[in-house]
């Protein structure tokens, strides 16, 4: 866990290993991606990214999960990542989003994201999650209609979408096989309530309980904690 004094801290210092990161990405393969999450966290850590110079024209955009509202929407996740993020540097960099206007219907939504997601090819370079004091994080939500499915580490389905009582909107959600399988894997967490939270999922018990512990039992690789009170 990297521990700091303070969030601009944090924020800066997980800004320039993002872009370290993507800078590689882009050396090594020609291109990079980075899916971010959404909530007021991680407001401060893309303002920073969003002034980081690298050829941000090769780096592909895209979110863990959004609410089903449109862009324009106040608790959108697309709008946040417009307003903090995809300006500056990294104005050039491509974005592709989750939600659509092409239907109400839940189900069509997620196979449409799904495909646009599909474009990009490898696994992610770079893959944020934040995390909730229900211990949900992306949209796995306790008691989720679908998190069954959006936490099986052998399942098929690139994007689903979730209906709980904790999420607010119906939502849409990139799952954990393809969010697990990132580079580079970062939980962003403030706060000692929510550090309090990590601890006692890491003591173990069900993943439908505290849907984190399926991110942290699955991942292929070390989860990085970033935290600041």
């Amino acid at each position: 866990m990297k521990k700091f004094d303070d969030r601009e801290a944090l924020a800066g210092n997980l800004a320039e290993a993002v872009a370290k990161k993507l800078s590689a990405a882009i050396e090594k393969d020609g291109d990079a991606s980075l899916a971010v999450s959404g909530g007021s966290t991680p407001k401060m850590f893309f303002e920073k990214l969003s002034q980081a110079k690298l050829d941000w024209s090769k780096v592909t955009v895209t979110l863990v999960d959004d609410r089903m509202v449109p862009p324009d929407h106040e608790r959108s996740n697309e709008r946040l990542a417009y307003e903090h993020l995809l300006r500056n540097e990294a104005i050039t960099a491509k974005f592709v989003p989750l939600w659509s206007d092409l239907s109400d219907h839940v189900d069509t939504l997620a196979e449409h994201a799904a495909t646009s997601i599909a474009h990009i090819e490898r696994p992610f370079d770079v893959v944020i999650l934040g995390m909730g004091t229900d211990g949900h994080t992306a949209s796995f939500f306790p008691e989720g209609n679908n998190l069954h499915a959006a936490i099986d580490p052998d399942g098929n389905a690139t994007v689903i979408s979730m209906l709980a009582p904790g999420a607010g909107e119906p939502r849409l959600t990139i799952t954990l096989p393809r969010l697990i399988e990132a580079d580079m894997l970062v939980l962003h967490i403030e706060g000692e309530e929510k550090l309090s939270v990590l601890e006692k999922a890491r003591e173990g018990g069900p993943e439908e309980d505290m849907p984190i512990r399926a991110v942290l039992s699955n991942a292929s690789r070390p989860v990085t904690v970033y935290w600041a009170p």
